[in-house]
């Protein structure tokens, strides 16, 4: 499994793309990696927030209804 993984990440990320900075690619890898494993809630789309953090405002929210 975990090779199939680093195979396609190397094949659609890293492969297609030509980072200006080494910064860039690691976000990007990252990125890729979080939407990989977790499509549904990604930090990126919610301002780089932990999960913890997500689920505590997401609780205070509920409560508040």
């Amino acid at each position: 499994m975990a090779e199939n993984f680093f195979h396609l990440l190397k094949r659609e990320r890293i492969r297609k793309h030509i980072y200006a900075t080494r910064q860039e690619a690691r976000r990007d890898v990252f990125s890729y990696i979080e939407m990989f494993y977790n499509p549904i809630r990604r930090h990126s789309s919610a301002d780089r927030m932990s999960p913890v953090e997500s689920e505590r405002r997401h609780s205070v929210r509920l409560a508040a209804i």
